[in-house]
């Protein structure tokens, strides 16, 4: 039975808006003319299941604890300001009314309204208001994203595939220009946190194509305004260079399909009694906003020599036509010199950076910050409510307790993509994928109740667990881009997110325990069989094991069936591995490499608990510690599926040093060692690994990335300026067929570092 602490698991507060406000610390408010967004730092109780290591030997007493701990959650929500009111009541009732530790303390602001509703916030929360610079504060607002949050930043390709081409989040980020388009247009020049400028504008922007629209259209407001645009034909009212010239203008270069006078067709339109619209006055109106916009930045990028525009304000608001003006018209100008670049949280900037103008502690090098995708709302989803049916949208952070950066050895880690496969662009593979996560939710539910078998609202949570999780899928079948790079690995992450948001901290903990006791049981025979063979055999065979352990995987559908059998051994497994040659094979040249002289030091990535690291990684870690080799064992920081666990190998190394003196003689002596990788899903982003383990790979001359998670959803394309070895077993048979091989298909892919 589990012994859980004296704190009740309840159903959590899903849905609420502005949840958490009970234990709010900080807050800050970016108040512009149609929208507000409201920022505020919280305490959550996150329960983490921990192992009783003075009985960690009877598994089936399941002896492990649960222990409550806190972790700090960032909280934004954007709504529209006409609800302000509504809001700041909601936030009245909820915190500082109830909330000793707000008593006196200010709110940090910034926007117009910070001026204009100054009164109000101080009626309604009786908060002080600390008032900031708001271009200041979107500067910091947009360094602190473009650092922090994966696939943040993206790139438009109107009807293209895909259409969201998104970038992955990086600590050189300077120099770039931002745009931001709010009624006007600022432009600013941003060399580094501290140095920025405002170097230009234009009083042409997005208050402008509401004002000009309003006077020309029927449209009562400017999301009207947005979707007439949309449908209309601006050929109806500007004049085309084939107008004019009757088709291209050769001499100057012009396409005959450029604009060459908006709304100069207006004229001759009305003379010939041709209908005009308002969709196509709405379209060409937008085209001169958005072109000029394009225009004015391109310039001023290439007379600072800058190739990324970073664009953001009201006047986008990720509309799609919007973003495709601007990228063609910045593509045009700078004959493609300059990059146009969009942000999924734009509108949050502002806010961000006010915030992190009152938590400066928290703006440096000892956290890193990660999308919370359970709490946070995506690209054009559907708003959420407040009490009042006031519509919101939410972005969640979550805080990583250290600061996370690059892996070392990557080639070029500028270009790193994690993932294999980008389902946004491969329609055939996301819907498989989608289909195949819905079909599988009912394995994570099972397992889930099975988890909490004394809790009485387990199957509640469970059922509601399911609930969310298909709704986010059915949602991006529709749009996939939502929350940036649709892949595996972004689905499996969510599948992690919405677990621990119901509560359901590590579901499969006792079978990674029991299928650890059980293959322990025949670790002493393995490595007898494997010393009895001569060296080129025994290579081989280590080989072989390791793609046998590999196979036992409980994340994949197919095997989780034969597994729940009890009757698929270690055994069985080796004879699954197909006969040479193999999907990917580099045996012959990895043989070969083990008659040459011993690696110094080897990172193995390792991926689930049981016949896989017991049996199969190993055997394989004492032959290369034999050799002299030093070894890090990179495991999981937190719990997914059955991959095996920083504090779970701790233990069992402790347990295997038992059994092997070659193991218990490099545990003591330091050459075998264990570090936390900082990942918390079953795949691997290289590019978010915690600075310790980062400082010990630099001097690491072989990597080995093991398992569907970490070699072919995510890096199989990866290169290294060391050696490196990817070993995995296709566990689906999709995905063996789409690779061009079968069920069980092998990667052995072993590749030669390439020296800078």
């Amino acid at each position: 039975m589990n012994k859980e602490t004296a704190v009740s698991i309840t159903l959590p507060e899903t849905v609420q808006v502005f949840r958490n406000l009970k234990t709010a610390k900080r807050f800050a408010i970016d108040i512009g003319g149609s929208l507000t967004k409201i920022a505020y730092y919280s305490t959550v109780p996150c329960r983490r299941v921990s192992y009783d290591k003075d009985s960690c030997e009877d598994h089936q007493n399941e002896n492990f604890t649960y222990t409550l701990s806190e972790g700090a959650r960032l909280h934004f929500v954007k709504f529209e300001t006409k609800y302000i009111t509504d809001c700041l009541n909601f936030i009245a009732a909820h915190l500082v009314n109830s909330h000793e530790d707000m008593t006196g303390k200010s709110i940090k602001a910034t926007g117009g309204g910070a001026y204009k509703y100054t009164d109000l916030i101080q009626e309604k929360l009786g908060l002080s208001v600390d008032k900031e610079d708001e271009m200041a504060c979107l500067i910091k607002g947009c360094n602190f994203l473009l650092k922090n949050i994966s696939d943040e930043a993206f790139v438009y390709h109107r009807n293209g595939n895909p259409e969201y081409e998104f970038q992955t989040a990086h600590t050189n980020i300077f120099p770039y220009l931002l745009v931001n388009i709010g009624s006007g247009v600022s432009i600013m020049k941003v060399e580094s946190e501290e140095k920025y400028e405002r170097i230009g504008g234009t009083a042409t922007g997005g208050g402008t194509f509401w004002g000009l629209g309003s006077l020309l259209t029927k449209a009562k407001g400017f999301d009207e305004l947005l979707k007439l645009a949309e449908k209309g034909e601006h050929r109806h009212v500007d004049l085309l260079v084939r107008d004019i010239y009757g088709g291209d203008c050769k001499v100057l270069g012009l396409p005959g399909d450029v604009i060459a006078s908006s709304f100069g067709r207006v004229c001759q339109s009305r003379e010939t009694n041709e209908n005009v619209t308002d969709e196509d006055v709405a379209r060409s109106l937008l085209f001169v906003i958005s072109n000029d916009i394009g225009q004015i930045a391109s310039l001023y990028a290439m007379m600072n020599n800058l190739k990324k525009v970073y664009f953001g304000g009201y006047f986008l608001r990720n509309h799609p036509l919007s973003m495709h003006t601007i990228s063609y018209s910045i593509n045009y100008w700078s004959r493609g010199s300059v990059q146009s670049l969009f942000l999924r949280h734009e509108g949050y900037l502002g806010a961000i950076g006010a915030f992190l103008k009152g938590a400066e502690e928290w703006d440096g090098d000892k956290y890193s910050w990660l999308e919370n995708y359970a709490g946070s709302s995506g690209l054009k989803t559907g708003s959420v409510l407040l009490d009042s049916n006031v519509p919101v949208h939410q972005l969640e952070l979550d805080r990583w307790e250290s600061a996370l950066t690059y892996c070392p050895l990557l080639l070029e880690p500028a270009n790193y993509i994690p993932d294999t496969v980008d389902l946004n662009a491969d329609q055939e593979a996301r819907e498989y994928w989608l289909h195949c996560f819905e079909e599988k939710i009912d394995t994570f539910v099972s397992r889930a109740i099975s988890s909490q078998p004394n809790n009485a609202t387990a199957v509640e949570r469970a059922e509601l667990f399911k609930e969310k999780y298909i709704k986010r899928l059915h949602h991006l079948k529709v749009q996939p881009f939502a929350y940036g790079n649709l892949t595996v690995r972004s689905l499996l992450d969510t599948i992690e997110h919405y677990l621990r948001e119901f509560d359901f901290p590590d579901p499969f903990l006792l079978q990674r325990q029991q299928e650890n006791e059980f293959a322990l049981m025949s670790l002493k025979e393995r490595l007898d069989e494997l010393d009895a063979m001569d060296t080129k055999e025994r290579h081989k065979d280590l080989i072989i094991s390791f793609l046998a352990g590999n196979i036992f995987d409980w994340g994949a559908k197919e095997i989780a069936r034969m597994l729940e059998t009890n009757t698929f051994g270690f055994n069985e497994a080796k004879a699954k591995v197909p006969e040479r040659p193999w999907l990917i094979d580099n045996l012959d040249e990895w043989l070969v490499r083990m008659t040459g002289p011993a690696y110094s030091k080897v990172a193995i990535f390792v991926d689930n608990s049981g016949a896989d690291i017991v049996l199969g990684v190993i055997p394989f870690v004492r032959e290369l510690l034999r050799h002299n080799t030093k070894v890090i064992l990179c495991a999981n920081s937190a719990p997914a599926l059955n991959d095996v666990m920083h504090t779970e190998m701790v233990i069992l190394l402790k347990k295997i040093s038992a059994l092997c003196p070659v193991i218990e003689a490099a545990v003591t002596c330091g050459k075998l060692i264990v570090m936390e990788n900082a990942q918390s899903g079953p795949c691997l982003d290289l590019s978010r690994l915690g600075k310790e383990i980062a400082d010990e790979l630099r001097t690491t001359d072989l990597i080995v990335l093991e398992g569907m998670g970490r070699a072919v959803h995510t890096n199989l394309e990866a290169k290294f300026t060391c050696d490196s070895l990817k070993i995995a077993v296709i566990k689906n048979s999709w995905l063996a067929k789409r690779l061009g091989g079968n069920m069980f298909a092998v990667i052995c892919k072993y590749e030669k570092g390439i020296k800078q």
